[in-house]
């Protein structure tokens, strides 16, 4: 079994298929302070299967409409432009991974996980105060370089889980002891590459130590996420550890644990969006 190294590791990403030019436009419109609705419809409707699910989840009885709702204008006002721009981002990420074939690994469960602690990243911003897209990206890509690492280099990656179940340790440990690197640094290049805002490449990068790193509202966050989405049972996997909630990012965060409770119970009533992502 050759040896692999973070450089080629990174390296390799160029051989993922790119993001459609249609969804990086999209994406980089989204992230403007202030955008037109009509050129978010627009955009939206150079994708056909980002529209189709738009309206979807518009129609959903979520929203208990009178009536259907038929065009991307009317979807985007009846989620929300601050909503739908979280949603779109999460399905045209997901939707763009599901080409990957990765043998022997659950994705949905992955998915799930990842969708979960995306709902529970944009359920602290808003709580905090904080960038809500910036967050909800960060929370849904938090562990993608593991979906990475075990597509593109599946006798490695079995090794590492083999590691794990030996050890009855995190999956991030086992990384560290087989690899010599970890999913966080992959998923950090990847943002880096897609030419996410950096605060998202460093949440990601970090979101596994936040205690190592100074004061970053982020990278609590998310940390934070990761943490309520194994709380509230969104999946990773059927042999996923809870991590350790860090005692560094609860205070920096400063949510007392009546708040705290509250936004678990938003949360879980949000489930269904989760299903639209990877539906």
């Amino acid at each position: 079994m050759s040896e692999i190294t973070l450089q080629m590791a990174v390296a390799d990403l160029d051989r993922l298929p790119a993001l459609p030019e249609v969804v990086l436009d999209l994406m980089d419109y989204l992230q403007r302070p202030e955008v037109d609705v009509g050129q978010v419809a627009f955009r939206i409707a150079r994708d056909p299967a980002l529209a189709a699910k738009l309206l979807r989840v518009a129609n959903s009885s979520f929203y208990g409409l009178q009536r259907q709702v038929a065009t991307i204008p009317d979807a985007l006002t009846v989620l929300g432009l601050r909503a739908a721009r979280t949603l779109i981002t999460g399905a045209a990420v997901v939707t763009h991974f599901q080409t990957l074939v990765v043998a022997g690994y659950d994705q949905r469960a992955f998915w799930l996980h990842s969708a979960g602690t995306a709902l529970c990243a944009r359920a602290l911003a808003r709580e905090l105060g904080t960038n809500m897209e910036n967050s909800f990206t960060a929370g849904l890509l938090h562990d993608v370089g593991r979906l990475i690492l075990a597509a593109r280099f599946p006798e490695k990656y079995r090794s590492v889980m083999a590691y794990r179940a030996e050890h009855d340790c995190y999956p991030i440990e086992a990384e560290q002891a087989v690899l010599g690197f970890d999913h966080a640094q992959i998923g950090a290049a990847l943002a880096v590459r897609w030419k996410f805002p950096a605060e998202i490449a460093v949440a990601i990068a970090n979101h596994h130590n936040p205690m190592d790193m100074p004061a970053n509202s982020l990278v609590d966050l998310v940390h934070l996420a990761d943490v309520m989405a194994h709380v509230l049972e969104f999946p990773g996997g059927n042999e996923d550890l809870v991590p350790c909630l860090s005692d560094v990012a609860w205070n920096r965060l400063g949510i007392g644990w009546v708040e705290f409770k509250r936004l678990l119970g938003e949360v879980d009533a949000q489930r269904d969006e989760t299903e639209w992502m990877l539906s």
